[in-house]
């Protein structure tokens, strides 16, 4: 069998050779679950659960502290194993010093001005940006199977999502049953907090659950997303709660729908992702409500809910097969809430498919 994390950094060592780098000290949680099967999250924000040296040469290091090394050894070859105790960060320093690397390559966005700071007197940094991430955006066959069932999971929490939405039930007792059904059906966490907002609250992308109720005759937003083997799903449907919505509620999401298969027809291997967010910018623009429209049209998602690329405006990244982003086209507004419609979907070698 392929050890697929060994083949990953195999590629990396591509990408130091043409950066001029004899190593890439990586410090992001899911590059070095990525590239070693170690520890996808951090302990905490302010702890780390270890580092991980991928080296030009082939000579990787895998550091971390005691609580970890058995978890370590399970994943890494023990004799390239350097497990440090406190002072933390004067032991790490020495270990690299001690490497004697010409140009260490450390990630800009991740390490701390702290622990650079503790570095750059005993050691020659490089700052690197998105070395690791330009991997992870094209999944592989392996990874695609694991992201359709996080998927289908997320497909299946969802279709019992309208039982859920009784007049009386809070935003958070409908967040709290969900996040139920996710782990009872498998998932070992929420890819990210659910969001549900009633009415004025869905106005908010981003609303976080409170005791607003359903009421009858009502609309409830709901985003949520599992993780499933270590990757994450993330979809958002817009419900009516009660007999016949209201021609505002239908014309909206009338709308948002017909926005979204424009961009989703419009998905395809050599396209900049950008073009997609101005067809629904412009989309929207012609029937006068573009600037309801507040908020990127989606975004790459995998080990991390969001990641590479964005579909934003000002994205340069160029589609191409095994990329799987989301495509969540919205219409907000605050006095009387937002919809909001999103998919998961699959670039592929003649066009894409959702998931």
């Amino acid at each position: 069998m392929i050890d697929r994390h060994a083949h990953r950094r195999e590629r990396l060592r591509e990408r130091l050779h043409e950066a001029g780098l004899q190593a890439l000290l990586v410090s992001s949680p899911a590059n070095r679950f990525y590239l070693s099967g170690f520890e996808l999250h951090d302990p905490q924000c302010n702890e780390s659960a270890g580092l991980l040296i991928v080296d030009a040469a082939g000579k990787d290091w895998l550091l971390t502290d005691p609580r970890y090394e058995i978890a370590a050894a399970k994943v890494w070859p023990k004799e390239r194993l350097f497990i440090y105790t406190s002072p933390k960060i004067q032991q790490v320093r020495n270990f690299l010093a001690g490497l004697n690397y010409n140009a260490l390559g450390f990630e800009s966005r991740a390490m701390s001005y702290d622990f650079h700071a503790e570095l750059k007197d005993h050691i020659v940094l490089a700052p690197t940006q998105n070395m690791v991430e330009m991997l992870r955006r094209i999944k592989d066959e392996y990874e695609i199977a694991l992201m359709e069932a996080s998927c289908k999971l997320n497909h299946e929490v969802f279709a019992m999502v309208p039982d859920l939405l009784q007049p009386g039930r809070t935003e958070r007792d409908i967040a709290w049953e969900m996040e139920k059904l996710f782990r009872e059906r498998g998932a070992q966490e929420l890819a990210f907090p659910t969001i549900v907002g009633v009415n004025a609250n869905a106005a908010q992308p981003h609303a976080v659950p409170d005791n607003t109720p359903v009421r009858e005759d009502c609309l409830v937003l709901v985003d949520a997303g599992a993780r499933l083997n270590a990757y994450c799903s993330d979809q958002t449907r817009t419900f009516w709660v009660g007999a016949a919505p209201p021609d505002g509620f239908k014309r909206t999401m009338d709308l948002v729908r017909k926005a979204q298969d424009a961009a989703i027809a419009a998905i395809r291997p050599g396209k900049p992702v950008a073009e997609a967010y101005h067809l629904v910018k412009s989309f929207f623009r012609d029937y006068l409500v573009d600037e309801r429209f507040n908020h990127g049209l989606g975004h790459g998602i995998g080990l991390e809910t969001h990641e590479a690329p964005s579909l934003g405006p000002h994205d340069k990244t160029i589609l191409a097969p095994g990329m799987i982003v989301t495509v969540e086209p919205g219409l907000y507004y605050p006095e009387w809430g937002g919809i909001r419609w999103e998919y998961m979907i699959l670039v592929t070698e003649d066009g894409c498919r959702i998931l």
